[in-house]
């Protein structure tokens, strides 16, 4: 009789195994949402961190070559005195730098200044 309780006590039990699985599960799905999330809200800041780089970058060109409202910028024009390299959006969309005196603008909805 003795043996036998000490193989009971040795393993796991079915049951038990099943419990920490679903508190894994419920982990998981508690912090993978947020983490995605976290993870969006990262690259729409980062976006915007790029769209004023190239504002800045765009009225700088604009005060260098007394440019006034409205005149046409190419990335040409910034890209590299003004600005190392072309930025890219960090989820995938692409940039607009529009005329001096506007924003520049960004594909993805709510990467904006």
């Amino acid at each position: 009789m003795n043996l036998l309780s000490k193989k009971r006590r040795r393993g796991f039990t079915l049951v038990e195994i099943m419990i920490v699985v679903l508190i894994i599960g419920i982990l998981l799905a508690i912090a993978v949402p947020n983490f995605i999330k976290a993870r969006e809200t990262s690259r729409t800041k980062s976006c915007i961190a790029n769209l004023r780089q190239i504002d800045a970058a765009k009225e700088q060109w604009a005060m260098d070559n007394k440019a006034a409202d409205g005149a046409a910028v190419s990335w040409a024009n910034i890209v590299p005195d003004y600005i190392r390299k072309q930025p890219e959006c960090p989820s995938g969309g692409t940039y607009t730098i529009g005329n001096v005196g506007t924003d520049p603008t960004c594909t993805i909805s709510g990467h904006e200044l």
